[in-house]
């Protein structure tokens, strides 16, 4: 049988056992269950293992743990912020959510909920991540956590601006980190089960 693409103009012939070899090749070639509940839930575990390692990363380097490195940091950032926000929702549908995974049910009545939860982990990352190129010798006094205004409260405490509506971008990526690591500590306590 000959075939001919309008697009390219190229001839095509299949026969009948190259037509089944192509299906078999095709078939073979994808991984069998890329879609299977264990693997969504492997997948989302290795990459909240990768997270909370670049988490670690950040961490250590605004603690003196770590020798400060502008692109170190900047990449750990930049993989939070990949793996987060709408990536990370992808990877929560909602069968494979309860046993055997540590996801709670609940993730899927709280759908909005989580989602918000998963975006605002990506945007304070992506503030750290802007912070490092704005540093390429050092962490500066302006990433560092402070009685600044940007970061929505006065000498005495109280807040200029109401929680969870401060303008990201303009916090030092010290408090950013800080937000960050509580909206990762909510999102556990409200949908991930204690692991025994």
């Amino acid at each position: 049988m000959l075939y001919r693409n309008a697009d390219c103009g190229i001839l095509l012939r299949f026969t009948h056992v190259g037509a089944v070899f192509a299906v078999a090749v095709f078939v073979v070639g994808a991984p069998a269950d890329s879609n299977s509940p264990s693997d969504i839930i492997k997948a989302r575990q290795a990459s909240m293992k990768v997270m909370a390692e670049a988490g670690k990363t950040i961490a250590g380097m605004f603690e003196g743990k770590l020798p400060y490195d502008a692109m170190t940091f900047k990449k750990s950032a930049e993989t939070i912020s990949r793996l987060s926000g709408d990536a990370m929702v992808i990877e929560f549908p909602a069968t494979t959510l309860g046993p055997p995974s540590a996801a709670k049910s609940e993730i899927d009545q709280s759908r909005e909920e989580f989602d918000a939860l998963a975006r605002k982990v990506a945007s304070f990352a992506t503030v750290i991540s802007a912070a490092a190129d704005k540093a390429p010798n050092g962490i500066t006094q302006d990433m560092r956590m402070g009685s600044s205004s940007t970061m929505g409260s006065s000498l005495l405490g109280k807040r200029k601006v109401p929680a969870g509506k401060e303008d990201a971008t303009k916090l030092p990526a010290e408090h950013a980190l800080h937000l960050m690591l509580q909206e990762c500590s909510s999102c556990h306590a409200k949908f991930r089960e204690k692991v025994k």
